[in-house]
């Protein structure tokens, strides 16, 4: 039994060496991505799986598929390390691990089915675009396909796991587990690995991730060429993160705000009253202090076709709840949220932060045409020469990005905030601030 498992195992790492270097040949820029997971015969999974440091495999199942498809066995080593390089298996968090699992799968199959390398390449069927086509996304990405999994019925997403899976995905739960140890498999051979610690896993491929891009950006561009949507995925995956809440920050302005101050006190009071009752002091606290909050404020609404009515509300209500929840407006506020396409549809004013809530509830959303942004600039522009805004510090402009930007930079701070599958560096005017929003920063119980 022991020669024949040690038989198996030369077969099975020969099996994905081959497969390696096809790969490696073709995309020479996965060179680290690649070398970057040990291969271990394990009869825990029927097919083929990863943790982020092994390829575990089935001999049985693996000799077969080569046997049968070798273009197979290579766009599933790809599948596992392109896992790998968006970090899918350490990103599970609180979402449904079924969902998530399949979101993954879809969104590294779509990666290749965009690639034009021989040693992947194979017909997308009817079905598959079919698939895809009702996800109604322009970049498939594991975070947008999960939520987009969310408005399907759940006969339809069995259907599309059969159409997807091309491995195990049974070790990803483990890597929170706290067991040191996995168990030894069923046919009693030796113990496996220690279950890789999470951080661990998430922090090397990141670093792979980042270095892969590099390459594809740099020594191996012609190859990259045919690499279809990889590296507009990885710039999403690779791009820094930053905190939604803090960011609103930077619109704030200082001024007084009535208030009590129990920092501060009149020193005029605790001096006399020292002087007269000795021991026991006059402290009145003042009743107003300096404050970093926000009063005068645009919110700019790109409202053509391609920036749906939920999405628009969803960024709304997010937005306002970061901002009323840290306490970030004045009392009195001078707040404008203006809609456009490629003319000005509409302009609310709220001066109530109490009524910001209600209004935001009820808000709809109006315009569908193309998008031009000069329109809004020119508007306010118009506002503060009516005596309007004269204090305004910032805008924010929910788009895609796809419309004519102003030539000149306005007398106050903009920034145009987009989701991960429409962000394009080259969209963006110099004299502008841009802010990627993840789906998480606009879901309703997640920390931007």
């Amino acid at each position: 039994m022991h020669a024949l498992h040690e038989q198996l195992m030369r077969i099975g790492n020969r099996i994905l060496a081959l497969s390696r270097s096809e790969l490696y040949l073709s995309m020479r820029f996965l060179d680290i991505a690649l070398s970057a997971l040990s291969y271990d015969l394990n009869l825990n999974t029927r097919t083929i799986a990863t943790d982020g440091v092994h390829i575990f495999y089935n001999p049985n199942y693996l000799i077969s598929a080569y046997q049968d498809d070798p273009v197979g066995v290579n766009r599933t080593y790809l599948h596992i390390v392109l896992h790998g390089i968006f970090r899918h298996m350490t990103q599970l968090g609180d979402r449904d691990a079924e969902d998530w699992n399949l979101a993954c799968d879809i969104a590294v199959e779509s990666v290749m089915d965009s690639m034009d390398y021989p040693c992947v390449q194979r017909l997308v069927t009817d079905r598959r675009q079919a698939y895809y086509d009702s996800l109604s996304l322009s970049v498939c990405n594991a975070e947008q396909v999960y939520h987009a999994l969310s408005r399907l019925p759940y006969a339809e997403k069995r259907r599309m796991q059969e159409e997807f899976r091309a491995d195990d995905h049974k070790f990803w739960e483990k890597l929170n587990d706290d067991e040191s140890n996995r168990q030894p498999s069923p046919d009693g051979d030796s113990p496996e690995p220690p279950t890789p610690n999470r951080e661990e896993v998430d922090r090397t491929w990141r670093d792979i991730s980042r270095k892969t891009q590099t390459s594809m950006d740099t020594f191996h561009r012609e190859q990259a060429l045919l690499a279809g949507d990889l590296r507009q995925q990885m710039q999403i995956e690779n791009r820094e993160r930053r905190d939604y809440r803090r960011f609103l920050q930077k619109f704030a302005v200082t001024r007084e705000e009535v208030r009590i101050d129990p920092d501060s006190f009149d020193y005029g009071y605790y001096n006399y009253s020292m002087q007269l009752y000795k021991n026991m002091p006059l402290i009145e606290e003042l009743e107003y202090r300096e404050a970093r909050k926000i009063h005068d404020f645009v919110i700019a609404i790109d409202t053509s076709g391609s920036c749906s009515g939920e999405l628009v509300r969803r960024f709304l209500e997010q937005t306002a709840r970061f901002l009323l929840d840290s306490g970030s407006f004045f009392r009195s506020v001078n707040v404008h949220i203006i809609q456009c396409d490629a003319d000005i549809q509409s302009d609310l004013k709220i001066t109530d932060t109490a009524r910001l809530t209600e209004v935001l509830r009820t808000f709809e959303v109006s315009g569908n045409g193309d998008t031009d942004f000069r329109p809004v600039f020119d508007y306010v522009a118009r506002l503060q020469r009516g005596g309007e805004l004269l204090h305004l510090r910032g805008m924010l402009f929910f788009t895609d990005g796809f419309g004519v930007f102003p030539s000149k930079r306005p007398p106050y701070d903009v920034a145009f905030l987009f989701l991960d599958d429409t962000y394009a560096d080259h969209m963006v005017p110099p004299w502008a601030m841009k802010f990627v929003l993840g789906t998480d920063d606009l879901t309703e119980g997640r920390k931007a």
